[in-house]
């Protein structure tokens, strides 16, 4: 009886990730063939929101194709490359992330604080975010992640879904005192302008809102809703893996830390698409339209 309730419970999750995983697929690539498609989409925004929606796909792809492997295999192990593998994915998924998001946070400032030369200013500037947003995750991560590549492993067994780097440091066989150290100042680092980047947004789209009559305040704050969403979606499942990380989960329960551990890398790709979807009318009215050719 065990051995059949394991093995629909494991046939169960193999088929909700899959789902999830398709579903993100689909919902991202149809995104970025809507932009493409539509000429009236090649804005800075809509050029912004499809290099999200790439970022994503390589975010579950970094972490759903494997578990789906690793339902499936009986052992449930993986290479030491491959974790190292994956840890570097997915931290360059993390920081890109939030990379991307405090770049379009400044696009929004610009359209409502500047809007009179908000295409000068982007247009001129937009390739130079785009490749800042892809080239400084990857190298700010690989300063970092040497130090976990030089470490020797005695330990065998990671207690999460996915690997991840201060999850590799601990199965080292020396002191990773300095390592954990490094690892800390680097995350702070790493967030601290983007952090800055959104409050400082913000802060002065919010001074022009309350300055604003109350048609154009209306209108100024609807667009940066699906942003805002965004960006609390992305910094809630942060939190969840902080949380986990850092603080005593031996009380929660398996489905609950399962489900906190994979909000990170599932929600964000997963619910984004959709509020930039549903949330932006241009883009809206451009999936209606396409549906419609469609039938």
């Amino acid at each position: 009886i065990c051995n059949d309730l394991d093995f629909f419970l494991w046939s169960m999750y193999f088929c909700i990730f899959l789902i999830v995983y398709l579903a993100i697929i689909t919902e991202n690539v149809l995104l970025i063939r809507v932009v493409y498609c539509e000429k009236s989409l090649h804005q800075p925004m809509c050029v912004l929101l499809c290099n999200l929606a790439v970022n994503e796909l390589l975010g579950s792809t970094a972490l759903l194709p494997a578990t789906l492997i690793n339902i499936l295999s009986h052992t449930h192990q993986i290479s030491v490359s491959f974790c190292q593998t994956q840890v570097f994915v997915i931290h360059t998924y993390a920081i890109t992330e939030f990379t991307i998001l405090a770049v379009m946070s400044y696009d929004r400032y610009v359209a409502i604080c500047h809007p009179l030369s908000y295409h000068v200013i982007m247009s001129r500037r937009i390739v130079k975010l785009i490749v800042f947003m892809w080239l400084y995750p990857m190298l700010a991560l690989s300063v970092v992640f040497v130090f976990t590549l030089q470490l020797p492993y005695c330990g065998r067994t990671i207690e999460k879904l996915y690997c991840l780097n201060y999850l590799l440091v601990q199965l080292a066989c020396t002191n990773t005192f300095i390592v954990n150290i490094i690892g800390l100042l680097s995350a702070a680092l790493y967030t601290a302008p983007q952090l800055i980047m959104i409050f400082y947004s913000y802060t002065h789209i919010l001074k022009i809102c309350i300055m604003s009559f109350r048609k154009s305040k209306f209108k100024a704050l609807r667009t940066c809703i699906p942003h805002l969403l965004s960006v609390i979606n992305y910094a809630t499942g942060c939190f969840f893996e902080l949380a986990q990380g850092r603080l005593d989960n031996r009380h929660m329960s398996y489905h609950t830390k399962l489900f906190l551990s994979l909000y990170f890398l599932i929600f964000p790709p997963l619910l984004n698409a959709l509020i930039y979807g549903l949330g932006t009318q241009i883009i809206r009215v451009r999936l209606i339209k396409l549906f419609t050719k469609c039938k």
